[in-house]
């Protein structure tokens, strides 16, 4: 049976975090996985909420919406992990819901409104017409900023960690 390509029209993967639709670029996207078991990393920054044994690689695991200043929110059926690429690096992003794989029909994306730090927080590349609304792109590239420190420090790499927790619950 032929394995299906993937239709360059097609360069975002769309997902949700609370109520609002993100999207990365698919270039960036390694896997999207179900979550799995997370092991605490002492002193990281608020947002990674610990390193899991993906593929035999140590990643950090981002949950997007403390990062993106939302409460916690309890592991469902649709929570998903977005494993991206960053610096030579594997990251996974704690979503709410993967929506869908959509493109931009060729359109440039577009400057996302100034409004203050959280911008650069959450790492906004632009925003995207899709549907009936407005996405938000993110700069994967922008997340150097969590790996750097865990790469220099040895707590990410090929070496799983020696003591794992049950996946993450809830508040």
């Amino acid at each position: 049976m032929p394995r299906n390509r993937h239709d360059p029209a097609k360069n975002l993967v769309g997902f949700l975090v609370g109520d609002v639709e993100y999207a990365v670029a698919i270039t960036r996207v390694k896997e999207i996985a179900n979550p799995l078991v997370i092991a605490a990393l002492p002193h990281a920054p608020p947002s990674v909420v610990g390193v899991a044994d993906y593929r035999g690689e140590v990643v950090p695991v981002v949950d997007l919406r403390i990062r993106f200043g939302l409460a916690p929110a309890p592991l469902t059926r649709k929570t998903k992990w977005i494993v991206v690429e960053v610096s030579g690096h594997h990251l996974a992003l704690i979503v709410d819901a993967v929506t869908d794989v959509f493109g931009t029909g060729g359109a440039e994306l577009r400057p996302a409104p100034a409004l203050g730090g959280g911008n650069e927080a959450r790492g906004v590349a632009g925003v995207a017409n899709h549907g009936k609304g407005l996405v938000f792109v993110l700069d994967t590239a922008r997340l150097r900023d969590i790996l750097e420190p865990l790469a220099t420090s040895g707590k990410i790499g090929a070496t799983a960690p020696p003591h794992a927790l049950p996946p993450r619950a809830g508040p």
